[in-house]
């Protein structure tokens, strides 16, 4: 058996056991040989969920037919019944040639719709066989199911929806699209002259979020590493312009240090005037392989910050394993610390 996870990824198609079987469970109480989840795309339907036991060379998810040669249309304009107990009682279904070609004895299906009413394709139901026992309360079991598989299809859809409106923002932003760089001045309470700047990205894009968000959003779809890197190496672009003596903090998530990429994407700037802030808001998922990444780094001359210690994962053993030359306290460890 088939299912949408192909169709949809993974992480879009939740539903995807549950259309799969809806369909096992419509073919087995209909007594069918093949039910299938199709949908409509330009002039072909194709075949996105499938039930039909050893009938892989027949049908299988990903298969596509034109629309002209299936049934869909008719049974949409009505020219065929949406439940057919024997094809060859229906003129209409006698003068198509996959009646013959597959053969179709029996057929049942219903139309599937999106969230905004239109059809997305269709669920259906078929034998080889003529079916005369099929009757109106089968097509209501049908109405049914297809109802149950359209609610998965449009999560599904919905989900890509919104995984491809997240793709397009993180990659216009990743090409410096509505995004804006500040540098925040970090200064000695001593002295109270400004030491370095710790650079920040600012989006505009509608509807406006926080860096954070976008930058989660950005892993989501698997572009996290390749924002990350498009905002350090804006920054190190201007780091010449600088005053000597001043230098740049950049935030960069475990994951970016640990592939390489951050390192990549400073090449060619002066590391011993760089501060890379890790950040601490996901689980280190390899922990060796980050400290290896973070000693070739400071053995090139640049300095290591935990950020936000205190909030996320940034815990006293993960700030042991990582050495770092700056500790960042999270603010809700030093607020009030003058009245307290």
């Amino acid at each position: 058996m088939g299912n949408l996870d192909g169709f949809f990824g993974k992480a879009d198609a939740p539903g995807g056991d549950i259309v799969d079987a809806a369909l096992e469970t419509v073919r087995l109480h209909l007594g069918m040989d093949v039910a299938y989840l199709s949908e409509f795309v330009g002039e072909e339907t194709v075949f996105r969920a499938v039930s039909a036991p050893g009938l892989g060379a027949l049908i299988k998810p990903g298969d596509a037919m034109p629309l002209d040669y299936v049934y869909c249309r008719h049974i949409l304009a009505g020219r065929l019944p949406r439940l057919i107990r024997d094809t060859s009682e229906e003129p209409f279904a006698l003068t198509r040639p996959i009646t013959r070609e597959v053969p179709i004895g029996s057929h049942v299906s219903v139309p599937v719709r999106r969230a905004d009413g239109s059809v997305y394709g269709m669920f259906c139901c078929l034998s080889p066989r003529p079916n005369p026992t099929l009757t109106d309360r089968d097509l209501e079991v049908m109405e049914l199911f297809a109802s149950i598989s359209a609610r998965e299809v449009n999560a599904g859809l919905a989900s890509r929806a919104r995984r491809d409106r997240i793709t397009a923002a993180t990659e216009a932003a990743i090409r410096g699209e509505g995004v804006a760089l500040v540098f925040q001045p970090i200064c000695d309470l001593g002295s109270r002259a400004v030491t370095g700047f710790e650079v920040l990205s600012r989006f505009s894009a509608e509807p406006r979020r926080g860096p954070d968000v976008w930058f989660a959003e950005a892993a989501e779809v698997g572009l996290g590493e390749a924002l990350e890197c498009a905002v350090v190496t804006r920054a190190v672009s201007v780091l010449d312009a600088l005053p000597d003596g001043l230098y740049l903090s950049l935030n960069a998530s475990p994951a970016t240090v640990e592939s390489g990429a951050f390192a990549r994407a400073i090449a060619g700037a002066d590391p011993r005037r760089l501060v890379l802030e890790v950040t601490e808001q996901a689980m280190v998922a390899d922990q060796e392989r980050l400290s290896f990444a973070l000693d070739g780094l400071r053995d090139a001359g640049l300095r290591v910050a935990v950020d936000d210690a205190g909030a996320g994962y940034a815990g006293l053993q993960q700030i042991l394993r990582l050495r770092p030359d700056v500790i960042k306290l999270d603010m809700s460890l030093t607020r009030d610390i003058d009245r307290d």
